[in-house]
């Protein structure tokens, strides 16, 4: 569902990341389930995405990830993430990278209410995604299945 808060919001947001940050560093989150994948769905941007989100100052790729995933799917990392690869997103400011972490020990809190931010978080099939996953959702999905090295570019 697209909203005419993305238009406006996406050109604003990289003339500040522009103005503000020399670069920019996120973070997501692969968390499998025996043969499901949990995924969410952005208040702002189309599509559905593995959780996940902005590194802050002064925290670590790592604590960033286990807020993110908890803020926006109750899910508890209960051990380390593994980092499956290191992306630049050449989207909005053209400053940004993005950390994808695989979490094989992880437990299920609730799952917040839908917000602004967090439309939906769902479980899906691995051989039956939704037909509007993101390109790079799909694309790491398919490199950790085919076990190929990860591409440099989200």
């Amino acid at each position: 569902m697209k909203t005419w808060i993305e238009p406006v919001a996406r050109p604003l947001l990289a003339l500040y990341w522009r103005m503000t940050r020399g670069l920019t560093l996120g973070v997501r989150c692969i968390v499998i389930d025996g043969g499901r994948v949990l995924l969410v769905r952005h208040g702002y941007v189309p599509g559905w995405h593995f959780p996940g989100g902005g590194v802050e100052a002064g925290e670590t790729a790592h604590d960033a990830l286990a807020r993110e995933l908890r803020e926006e799917t109750g899910v508890e990392l209960a051990g380390p993430a593994v980092l499956t690869g290191v992306h630049h997103h050449a989207g909005l400011a053209g400053r940004d990278h993005v950390l994808v972490f695989r979490a094989d020990n992880w437990r299920a809190g609730p799952v917040p209410a839908p917000n602004r931010e967090i439309a939906e978080v769902r479980w899906f099939p691995l051989d039956a995604l939704p037909r509007d996953v993101s390109r790079a959702t799909r694309a790491r999905l398919d490199e950790l299945r085919d076990g190929a090295s990860p591409s440099p570019v989200w």
